[in-house]
């Protein structure tokens, strides 16, 4: 399985990521170590592309989005044929509603 990133994932981590950083005032050395955990596990998925389980918020798109939890962040994903493509990393202290966009 070869993992692909959406504009949109790398958009949303940028986002949660300086939020934690500028805004929260995580210091920058753990923010780094949020985001390498997080692409570690979304890395993982090579091996085991439905370890994750079903995105309810996410059926009505009809797309198969799965989920991992890594902290308090879901990675979001969809496979299709031999690829993983991950489309987000919401932060789940956020409202689920955002996620439907």
């Amino acid at each position: 399985m070869r993992i692909i990133y959406t504009d949109q994932s790398f958009k949303s981590l940028e986002e949660s990521l300086s939020f934690l950083w500028k805004v929260q005032g995580v210091p920058l050395e753990k923010v780094l170590e949020i985001r390498n955990q997080l692409l570690d596990k979304a890395e993982s998925l090579t091996t085991n592309p439905h370890l994750g389980q079903i995105e309810e918020y996410l059926e009505h798109l009809e797309k198969g989005h799965r989920r991992l939890i890594e902290g308090n962040f879901k990675i979001i994903y969809r496979v299709e044929s031999d690829c993983v493509y991950i489309t987000d990393f919401f932060d789940t202290r956020q409202h689920p509603e955002k996620m439907k966009g």
